[in-house]
């Protein structure tokens, strides 16, 4: 028999050295360890020392779990869209990346996510907490790298009261208080979640900026002082109700109002006159929303271990911003000379059915069907100071023609899915999927316009269990992100003071990818930690980026368009550990490391770059030290982004991004009644976010420099003070 060199008995060298240094001999872990290996437990008793108030608390507490880390392509923010459908999140799709479930259930919600259950669920009612890292048809959800399961007990208590009570600091000395209060319990066959919050937040920026001319000679400096009041007040409900022992209804609302006005004092001195100008502007910007947001779904098992669920989702977001700028007078009058509104309207409508069944021993398949409405009307109203017919609908001033600034963007899509899982054998699973996506994509108002998409959608992913603490994963799958409906109308443009709106294209298509994904995880023995390697490949293709759609020479105008093929590749490392080698083993260290680089050939300069506002990477460094006998725990977050690689090109300018690293803060003490004391500090080390922006006279590609500008933009640190418990 051919023996193995020690550092791959251990399955690396570096785990090897860890384990050498805490002096841990490798044995099973020391939670307790379920019949499927793939599987870690963590019984509620794991958790009592710590004195935990709600789940989050306890996920905190487990190593990997409740920190920042990175993913793949996440340079970028992540793919297009998120909770908003207008910006590309629409429908549910089919998992990835980490999934939350209470007791094996995902909430049948977007808005009103499993994620934001967790600090309403108070740590009595958690009979465990289960990692899923392998595959299986009775997970709720499929193709996620990891799945994070709180089983809560059979029998709750008949009512739990959780509330919350913060009150914000900011550099100014302004106060913003906020609260929650949340009731859980059961009732028989029904079990319900009941939650009212209300948050303040106040942001209050300085921002200056130098620019020079193309020759080098001084152009102007530039004081905006910007302050954001957010109020988010929200009611929120989840109820199950186990019909009999095999059939169950879960339904979940939310409704949510924000308000988020914001007034902006710009100071400019201009360099280029003796003696130098100075002018004064002020803006005023009412932004307000309210959303709303119902679901439900039914589940029925069979006999024979089938399973039949059907889930409907419908929410909907209304909008209205406005900016509305002023030009003060050598008299401390003002003379308004902007109006610009915005007012858009998105709603959701899906319906997904799915049915489950055994194939052959060890081999399920599950196949459904979703449907999802997605209609977005924008309607966009721009006002200047110019000569001809004053007009009250945009605040006095002489309304301006917008191109595609009135439209309705709907789109109908339906996906059929496939997905076989197979457990090979006790260590290896292997989970395929196949997706059929076609839908219609309808745009009435300023332009009509209708088009249809098809695609084939596969994935491959399979995991092998080397050992119980050592497995390794590999996913191959095509991407289609959806498209953004904001893309297709006009906008207002936040990045740049002097233009107003922002051009829609019609004529999108969707991006998509190839992705080839490997991840290597290594759980220590005794629960020290977890080392996690991921690399990852992204054959992009139709690229969504800035593009040129000047109609003439003298006009220069770009919107997001596809701009062709590109590739990504990087890698994630992740430590999670106790620090039990150096006698803290109450002390949890997380470092994540994101390594990326992307390329792309640029529609403007023909050159190769990367994609727009793509970092290079970024570390992590959390750490939380627990003290039992005082009932208390500490600990920080540092986030520092590799610089010198993140930018954007447009038709006209070029702009580059640094930023300084942020930390974070936090000391939080139980008292024995069980209320939770807990002093947040944020953004300590005040971490200015800078941008270089180039103009240049004309198109990019003629290179002449106009102006450069540099700019900084501090917010302060803030300080919050939390009064939390359950009774």
């Amino acid at each position: 028999m051919v023996r193995l060199p020690r550092c791959f008995v251990y399955h690396s060298c570096a785990a090897a050295v860890l384990l050498a240094i805490a002096g841990i001999a490798p044995s099973s872990v020391g939670q307790e360890a379920s019949g499927d290996d793939s599987t870690i437990v963590y019984p509620a008793e794991y958790f009592a020392e710590y004195a935990p108030i709600t789940a989050q608390d306890m996920l905190d507490r487990i190593p990997g779990q409740g920190q920042a880390s990175g993913s793949p392509g996440g340079g970028r923010g992540g793919p297009p869209g998120g909770g908003n459908p207008s910006s590309g999140g629409r429908g549910l799709g089919a998992g990835g990346g980490n999934e939350l479930l209470v007791n094996g259930k995902r909430t049948a919600g977007k808005s009103n996510q499993t994620s934001d259950l967790l600090r309403r669920i108070s740590a009595s009612q958690v009979r465990e907490i289960q990692i899923i890292r392998g595959t299986s048809g009775d997970l709720d959800v499929r193709g996620s790298s990891q799945v994070v399961n709180i089983v809560l007990f059979e029998e709750l208590p008949t009512n739990t009261i959780a509330y919350q009570a913060s009150l914000d600091h900011y550099k100014d000395n302004a106060l913003k208080p906020g609260g929650r209060l949340s009731l859980s319990g059961q009732n028989g066959p029904i079990t319900y979640q009941l939650s009212g919050s209300a948050e303040y937040r106040y942001n209050p920026a300085v921002t200056k900026e130098k620019s020079i001319l193309g020759n080098l000679a001084p152009n102007d400096l530039v004081r905006e002082e910007r302050t954001s009041d957010f109020y988010r007040r929200e009611i929120s409900a989840n109820l199950a109700y186990e019909l009999n022992d095999r059939s169950s209804v879960r339904v979940n609302a939310l409704y949510g109002k924000n308000d988020n006005p914001t007034d902006v004092m710009r100071y400019t001195t201009d360099l280029t006159t003796t003696p130098n100008g100075f002018t004064i502007e002020s803006e005023e910007r009412p932004n307000n929303e309210d959303n709303w947001e119902i679901g439900g779904d039914y589940e029925l098992d069979f006999a024979n271990g089938s399973r039949f669920k059907i889930l409907a989702i419908a929410n909907e977001s209304d909008s209205l911003s406005k900016r509305v700028r002023y030009l003060w007078q050598d008299d401390f009058s003002q003379q308004k000379n902007l109006f610009l509104s915005t007012d858009a309207v998105t709603q959701e409508r899906i319906v997904r059915s799915s049915f489950t069944f055994d194939l052959f021993e060890n081999q399920s398949v599950e196949f459904g069907l979703e449907r999802a409405q997605t209609i977005l009307d924008s309607k966009l109203s721009l006002g200047l100071l110019t000569s001809g017919t004053p007009s009250d609908s945009v605040g006095g001033l002489v309304p301006q023609r917008v191109s595609n600034a009135n439209s309705t963007v709907e789109e109908i899509r339906y996906e059929p899915f496939l997905i076989h899982n197979w457990t090979i054998n006790p260590r290896m699973t292997l989970e395929s999927t196949l997706l059929y996506e076609v839908s219609e994509i309808t745009q009435t108002g300023d332009v009509h316009n209708q088009r249809d998409f098809d695609f084939i959608k596969p994935k491959l992913d399979f995991r092998f269990d080397v050992t119980p603490t050592w497995q390794l994963r590999g996913t191959v799958e095509k991407v289609v992100d959806q498209l953004s409906f904001s893309d297709f109308v006009a906008s207002n443009d936040e990045q740049d003071n002097d233009a107003n709106t922002m051009a829609g294209n019609a004529q999108l298509r969707q991006q998509w990818s190839w992705r080839y994904t490997f991840n290597s995880e290594y759980r220590l023995p005794n629960d020290v930690g977890v080392l996690n390697a991921e690399f990852f490949y992204f054959d992009q293709r139709d690229v969504i980026e800035r593009m040129d759609a000047s109609p003439n020479e003298n006009t220069l105008v770009s919107v997001n368009g596809n701009i062709g093929n590109g590739w990504e590749y990087g890698t994630n490392l992740s430590a999670s550990m106790r620090m039990a080698m150096i006698g803290l083993p109450n002390v949890l260290f997380t470092y994540t490391l994101n390594l990326q680089d992307s390329e792309i050939t640029d529609p403007f300069l023909g050159i190769k770059r990367r994609f727009q506002n793509y970092q290079r990477g970024r570390n992590t460094y959390v750490f939380r030290q627990d003290l039992p006998e005082w009932r208390m725990n500490w600990g920080m977050q540092i986030f520092d982004r590799i610089d010198n690689g993140m930018s954007r090109y447009d038709i006209d300018d070029k702009e580059t991004y640094n930023g300084d690293p942020r930390v974070n803060l936090f000391v939080e003490y139980v008292s024995n009644m069980g209320i939770t004391y807990r002093f947040d500090g944020g953004a300590l080390t005040d971490g200015a976010q800078c941008r270089d922006r180039f103009r240049y006279v004309g198109h990019i590609r003629d290179n002449i420099l106009e102006e450069l500008e540099h700019q900084c933009t501090r917010t302060g640190s803030t300080a919050t003070l939390r009064i939390s418990g359950t009774f």
